[in-house]
């Protein structure tokens, strides 16, 4: 995993301060493999909670600036309550989940 360790319990925290406790985290993409460079960062959040999506999501948008910076992060999350779709299942298949 190409994440500095240090700062992945204070993704966990930050994503679930937004998205309620029981929010799972899965990174995934280029950054799974330790032998890739460069490339962004693809987080995959599952939560239980469907309510006022685009004020939560602009919400953990800041947070992870605030913890990476100008490092590009693609966050995708999605409702438990809906089924997932062909990216969220390669996500979640092909990731790490770190909570």
């Amino acid at each position: 995993m190409r994440l500095e360790a240090d700062l992945v319990p204070r993704l966990v925290a930050e994503l679930r301060q937004v998205y309620g406790a029981d929010a799972e985290v899965w990174l995934f993409g280029s950054r799974v493999d330790d032998q890739a460079r460069g490339g962004d960062i693809d987080l995959y959040v599952e939560t239980a909670d469907d309510s006022h999506c685009l004020d939560r999501y602009l919400e953990s948008r800041q947070r992870l600036f605030r913890l990476f910076g100008d490092r590009k992060v693609d966050l995708i999350v999605r409702s438990r309550q809906r089924p997932p779709s062909p990216i969220e299942r390669i996500a979640r298949k092909t990731g790490l989940k770190l909570s």
